[in-house]
């Protein structure tokens, strides 16, 4: 267990795969505690199927599984894009009255955002508000994200509107994500103010954030503003690429 527990940390998924089934062959007792540094070893080798198997080897074996495990499932999942498997881990546990935490709604939210399935990740979060579970920086973040993966900037800035009523943190990448959703969204004001509300804050601008700011001026076509940000850009020495040169010239472009 010593062993996998530091492969786990390691990230070596493979070596404690091997210790593991070296375990089986010398007929060690294998425990809860053991399977739990497998999978987690898995997940951070986004190997979800691997911690999947794992997890129905363990109910074979008739050794409990519990909210660690599933966790470690369902972050594997996360990594993996694998938004479904995820939600039926998920599903899972709910059906098995296990008690979900953060970690478990932000793993579940997070793997549908990557899918884009935002109304998924939506639904997560009314369950996570509804049972009473705290909500962190991580679960907005990842809510924001997926609306700005479809342009739905209304509905990102009544989640900022909430991070500012529980009084949660804003950082660089749920506000990157909004500048970028109401960019989507033809929402260039919306988006400035997102921007200054960064500048205020001092949260860290990075190239992300700027090019996201650059690409709302664009398309909003105010290009004398699109330019003074990739000026300060410049000036604070934030490190641009081919997105934010071609939306700052786009801009420029469609203002000559």
């Amino acid at each position: 267990s010593a062993a996998i527990s530091a492969c786990e940390k390691a990230g070596k998924w493979q070596k404690a795969l091997q210790f593991l089934s070296l375990m089986v062959q010398t007929a060690v007792e294998i425990n809860t505690f053991t399977y739990n540094a497998t999978i987690s070893a898995c997940e951070k080798g986004a190997e979800w199927e691997k911690a999947f198997s794992l997890l129905n080897v363990m109910a074979q074996n008739q050794v409990e599984s519990n909210v660690i495990t599933v966790n470690a499932s369902i972050s594997a999942c996360e990594k993996a894009s694998g938004w479904e498997q995820a939600l039926q881990h998920f599903n899972k546990m709910m059906n098995n009255r296990m008690q979900c935490n953060t970690i478990t709604y932000n793993a579940a939210i997070s793997a549908c955002e990557k899918a884009g399935e935002w109304e998924k990740s939506l639904l997560l979060f009314n369950v996570m508000a509804s049972s009473e579970v705290e909500l962190d920086t991580v679960t907005f973040s990842a809510l924001v994200s997926a609306c700005e993966k479809v342009g739905e900037w209304e509905q990102a800035l009544q989640l900022f509107a909430v991070m500012a009523e529980t009084k949660l943190e804003l950082d660089t990448i749920a506000c990157s994500a909004g500048i970028s959703a109401c960019g989507k969204g033809g929402a260039w004001e919306q988006a400035g103010r997102l921007f200054g509300v960064m500048e205020e804050s001092k949260i860290q601008l990075d190239t992300i954030s700027f090019g996201s700011a650059i690409s709302a001026c664009e398309k909003g076509g105010e290009w004398e503003k699109a330019s003074q940000l990739f000026r300060l850009m410049v000036l604070n020495e934030v490190q641009s690429n081919a997105i934010t040169f071609n939306a700052a010239i786009s801009a420029c472009d469609k203002g000559c």
